[in-house]
């Protein structure tokens, strides 16, 4: 049976049931990320009050790291396993090949889609078709510890990469801090979109103009470059090749750092002085840019809810996400993920007590790079971050490491 006849099954059967037995219970199971942006308590609290306004339909919430998430996603099609799932922006090209997640184009109508930030689409969008709604709008900010900037000298946080490196040195030879710098390097999604990040400040790029690798010259392999070359003077702590996006928090916060470049999630959770030791002294910045070149630097790193084809509740899932994405609900709960729409960011209620991060936000959000959008791009992000873990252990030279990388990615097109 193809995917035509699934749908119109389902949307008959829900018809039947709406009919026959109106007031029966629906059960949906939902997949979320337990990393960044909104919190568990977030998602409970959201899902509480989304079941309170819809008695009939209750939802099982599970959270799984993000590395975990988009092969629990694929795996669970042949278990018919999840009725709503949180993607990341670089995976809608696949699952539109395999048809894993419900076209929702008819579902959304022009209000919305005027509502929502431009480049908060991206996130759903592929070929022309939505396949889902944007939820979260994020992307990697710098942050810094104002006190330890201002004991070093320093009266505003670095405009530029060289910049950055040069304000690290300083604080690292007055003996302010051992290793300046903290990053997500470990060999995971987290390193690549730490490398997007200064990538696109330096004015690289992954793909060029035919589709072919293009990061492995100009402003990738700058970036590489810059990346081994803090490990190299002692400015990055080693450990952050092991690092995922939590380990940086736990470093940041608890002053080991004078520097970490992290998800928006971590302002509000830094200035928490139950969950830090430097709450009250945590800047936030977008990502440096380069002199000549970009005035700031920024990865694309949203996410959206979608629905899995072989969900048989397509109808109720798809309330739960409206419930989900609404503007009245992100922004009661814009404290460690900001909202998609464009509204919320003149909006009083989002903005006191945050200010710095809206402002951040407001120009990082603007200037996002993409990851490549590819069907393949597991096994790509896959190649890439081993070159990058074997140029920061010194295994490879980063111009030597990124050819293997972009030999072996030429090869899966």
């Amino acid at each position: 049976m193809n995917i035509k006849n699934i749908v119109t099954g389902a949307v008959a059967m829900g018809a039947l049931a709406a009919s026959g037995a109106a007031h029966a219970d629906v059960t949906l199971n939902a997949l979320f990320m337990a990393q960044a942006a909104y919190s568990e308590e977030n998602i409970r609290d959201m899902t509480a009050q989304f079941e309170a306004a819809n008695p009939g339909i209750k939802v099982n919430a599970e959270l799984v790291p993000y590395e975990a998430l988009h092969d629990k996603i694929v795996l669970s099609q042949s278990a018919n396993g999840y009725d709503v799932v949180l993607y990341d922006v670089v995976w809608p090209a696949e699952f539109a090949q395999y048809q894993l997640l419900e076209d929702v184009s008819s579902r959304i109508d022009d209000k919305t889609r005027a509502g929502v930030l431009d480049g908060a689409w991206t996130t759903v969008k592929y070929d022309g078709a939505f396949y889902g709604m944007p939820w979260i709008a994020d992307t990697k900010f710098l942050f810094y510890n104002t006190e330890m900037l201002k004991e070093a000298g320093f009266d505003a946080p670095p405009a530029t990469w060289e910049e950055l490196k040069t304000q690290a040195k300083a604080i690292k030879d007055k003996g302010i801090v051992e290793y300046p710098l903290v990053w997500s390097w470990s060999q995971s999604e987290a390193a690549i979109c730490d490398y997007t990040t200064i990538l696109s400040g330096m004015g690289g790029q992954f793909l060029d103009a035919d589709g072919k690798p293009a990061f492995n010259s100009g402003g990738g392999l700058d970036a590489l470059e810059y990346m081994v070359s803090t490990l190299d003077d002692g400015l990055t702590n080693p450990n952050s090749r092991e690092y995922l996006e939590e380990d940086v928090r736990r470093v940041f916060s608890s002053g080991q750092a004078a520097f970490a470049l992290n998800w928006g999630y971590m302002y509000n959770l830094a200035n928490d002085p139950a969950e830090s030791q430097v709450a009250g002294n945590v800047g936030i910045a977008p990502a440096p840019g380069t002199d000549g070149v970009s005035k700031a630097s920024a990865v694309n790193g949203s996410m959206g809810l979608g629905i899995p084809t072989k969900s048989d509740h397509k109808e109720e899932a798809w309330k739960y996400i409206e419930f989900l994405t609404s503007e009245k609900v992100q922004d009661k709960f814009a404290k460690l993920s900001l909202p998609v729409w464009e509204a919320s960011y003149s909006n009083p209620d989002v903005i006191k007590g945050q200010e710095p991060f809206v402002e951040a936000a407001k120009t990082s959000l603007a200037v996002m790079a993409p990851r490549p959008t590819m069907a393949s791009y597991q096994e790509a992000s896959a190649a890439l971050q081993e070159a990058l873990q074997n140029a920061m252990l010194g295994a490879s030279t980063p111009k030597d490491a990124l050819d293997e990388a972009a030999e072996t990615i030429s090869d899966m097109q």
